[in-house]
């Protein structure tokens, strides 16, 4: 190769092997004194690599000696080395040598920019730093390299597992596709990525895609890709043809045409198959039968019935006096039971009407309302009045707290009784007789309403002829009422939502001429958490909300009938997809303080209490109502919304069985199973027997068996 033989330096490897071989030690120096004859002048070295039973960390070591370069090597890269080349190898090839060896053995090499080569494990090398290539590399060989590639006619992630089953995907290789961009980023050896770009080159041939436009005559746009599209799809659940032969089609409504885009093949077999079907009906009054998927027939009646005597009275007034035409009046009817329409007419109003059928029936976006209303109520009170008396005459009465003194003393003297009286009466003979009535029990009807109005604590004292009258209560009310309403229903339809019950209350009364049996008329009402509802979904993600937001409550009975609290809000909102919006809210504080007392004794400090009366009242209400509307378009939002909340309600189930019940056993509590896509019903009552009887017998024949073998 233009170089001759060093003979000093041949002379002196087989001294130095000679002597170790003396020594016993030749089998555990192999690996060092095999290695490699640099041969030639400095400036054009070739080497002859020989290794047998060398360590992967010494041979490394040799070549970057070598090589002039620094190895660093990974305390994972272990093994031994035998290769052996009976060429002689300039210095680029030596190179290239070792990164096969090293790819061979599960290795790679990185090389860094100070001259510094790492080597690692092969599947290690895939996140290194290993440098990024374009197409005008020059690297060739087992050096690790990343390479991206854009792809222009095919899609990457069809194109992705193709190309991973021809990389080493369990080593230092990986093919990954970035969809937005179509672009595949291919790692591994400069040879296997070259590889993969040479496939890639080849499949990513633009085809003969073209587009053209049928103009139909006599058929209807919409109804032929609709039998085209029929005919394309795999029936049987097995492969259909290939997708390049799969045209695409769209129907042109405006210009009643059909474009077809795809390969020059299935352009031809779809343009054959429209013209033949692009025919005149052989009759002049044709009846078509339209079975509508998401409509109603009874609604597109009305809406059908007007277009047709629009689209009539236009192309009357457009015809020719000269040019007379048989026109048939257009006939459409609804069948309830199948959902269909039956409309008369001429083969124009048909296609006419055909296309406003398939605008209008469309599958409506459903919209998932969840309300939350909060309310949260606070009072706090606080009582305390003294009231005095003396028989002699005088006492001080208070009428914001404490029962009146007066109330009090009449219930007393109520509750009392009265002493039993003689009365003298002269009988038939003259003589005077003595009769002792006796005494009468006491009323305590008064005793018992007064004390039913006393809350907290109540105590007299009497001395002689004074007495006083202490009452004092303290009153703390605290309420946390949270409700989280929800419905879903159609795009602008209504829904109603009620969780309460029916209230009877009295709305007149009549009684008869002695004014016995009375006739009372009473009307329910509707009380609880109200929720009425019409969304109307706008173009992107808003939806405008109608809304009758209701809460109420049976608050207690009153002088004439019940009262009823009641919450309400009525409004009109356009929120986003998602979002939540506030619906109304109520921040309510309201503090009082009533205080009656005797002139000049109530403010004498201290002593003053004494003659006085105090009441003081807190009372804080927050009342608010969110909403949050959620657009569903296809059955998995709406699958997920409903596992959701079905996992809610199975866990608050298993957290009351893990609380257990006080009294009787926890395994009374029912419990939801866990969520399944293919829920089914529960069995019937034949076959839960069935299954029980089954079971027994199996039960049974185990028992037998144990016995047996016992």
């Amino acid at each position: 190769m233009g170089t001759t033989l060093n003979v000093s330096v041949v002379k002196h490897f087989f001294h130095l092997f000679k002597q170790l071989k003396q020594t016993g030690m030749a089998l555990a120096t192999a690996a060092i004194v095999s290695g490699i004859f640099a041969v030639g002048q400095a400036s054009a070295a070739q080497y002859s690599p020989n290794f047998k039973g060398t360590e992967v960390t010494e041979f490394v070591n040799i070549v970057g000696k070598n090589l002039k370069k620094t190895m660093i090597v990974d305390p994972n890269v272990r093994g031994k080395v035998n290769v052996r080349s009976y060429d002689l190898l300039s210095e680029e090839q030596y190179y290239q040598f070792f990164l096969n060896v090293l790819e061979v053995y599960g290795f790679a090499a990185v090389e860094m920019d100070n001259n510094i080569i790492k080597i690692i494990r092969n599947k290690d090398a895939k996140t290194s730093s290993i440098p990024v290539v374009g197409s005008n590399s020059t690297i060739l060989g087992d050096e690790m390299v990343t390479r991206i590639v854009e792809v222009k006619n095919v899609t990457v992630r069809e194109l992705v597992p193709l190309l991973r089953q021809l990389s080493d995907q369990a080593g230092g290789g990986n093919v990954t596709n970035y969809d937005p961009a179509n672009v595949i980023m291919l790692t591994g050896t400069a040879a296997t990525v070259n590889r993969l770009v040479k496939i890639i080159e080849r499949v990513d041939r633009a085809g003969d895609q073209d587009v053209e436009i049928i103009k139909l005559q006599y058929a209807s746009a919409g109804e032929i890709v609709r039998i085209i599209e029929a005919m394309n799809k795999p029936s049987g659940g097995k492969a259909g043809q290939p997708t390049f032969l799969i045209p695409k089609i769209v129907a042109d409504d405006r210009s009643n045409s059909v474009i077809v885009s795809g390969e020059i093949q299935a352009r031809e077999r779809v343009s054959r198959l429209v013209k033949r079907l692009d025919s005149e009906l052989e009759t002049s009054g044709n009846t078509r039968i339209y079975y509508l998927k998401y409509a109603k027939a009874d609604d597109l009646v009305k809406v059908l019935d007007g277009v047709s005597k629009t689209i009539a009275s236009e192309e009357k007034s457009t015809t020719s006096k000269t040019r007379s035409k048989s026109k048939t009046d257009t006939s459409i009817e609804a069948h309830e039971s199948t959902n269909t329409l039956v409309i008369t007419g001429q083969p124009d109003m048909l296609r006419s009407l055909e296309s406003v059928i398939r605008q209008l029936d469309v599958p409506r976006a459903q919209v998932h309302i969840e309300a939350i209303i909060v309310e949260v109520f606070e009072t706090d009170g606080v009582q305390l009045g003294v009231q005095w008396y003396s028989e002699a005459g005088g006492f001080t009465q208070f009428t914001n707290g404490p029962a009146p003194i007066s109330s009090v003393a009449a219930a007393a003297i109520s509750a009392e009784g009265e002493e039993g009286n003689s009365v003298t009466t002269i009988d038939s003979n003259g003589n005077p007789v003595t009769t002792t009535n006796p005494d009468t029990r006491g009323d305590y009807t008064l005793l018992a309403q007064l004390l039913g109005t006393v809350s907290g604590g109540m105590f007299g004292i009497m001395e002689n002829d004074w007495g006083a009258i202490v009452q004092a209560v303290s009153s703390d009310t605290n309420s946390n009422i949270l409700a989280t309403p929800s419905i879903t229903t159609l795009d602008n339809e209504e829904a109603y939502f009620l969780v309460g019950q029916e209230v009877p209350i009295i709305t007149g009364s009549q009684t008869g001429s002695n004014n016995s049996n009375p006739f009372q008329t009473v009307d329910r009402q509707e009380v609880g958490i109200k929720l009425l509802v019409t969304p109307q979904i706008n173009e992107g993600t808003g939806v405008q909300l109608t809304i009758e937001q209701e809460v109420s409550s049976v608050s207690g009975a009153t002088g004439v009938d019940i009262s009823i609290n009641k919450r309400e809000i009525k409004t009109t909102v356009m929120v986003e997809n998602g979002a939540t919006v506030i619906l109304g809210g109520l921040i309510d504080e309201d503090v009082q303080e009533s205080v009656q007392k005797v002139p000049l004794l109530g403010d004498i400090p201290i002593i003053g209490h004494l003659f006085k009366s105090t009441s003081n009242s807190t009372r804080k209400r927050n009342l608010m109502v969110f909403l949050r509307p959620t657009i569903i378009t296809d059955a998995n939002v709406m699958n997920t919304m409903a596992k959701e909340k079905y996992n809610f309600i199975r866990a608050d189930e298993l957290r009351k069985q893990e609380e257990g019940l006080s009294l009787m056993s926890s395994d009374v509590l029912p419990i939801l199973p866990e969520w399944n896509d293919d829920l089914s019903l529960p069995p019937s009552f034949d076959d839960y027997q069935k299954s029980k009887a089954e079971d027994k017998d199996t039960k049974a024949k185990q028992e037998l068996l144990d016995e047996n073998n016992n």
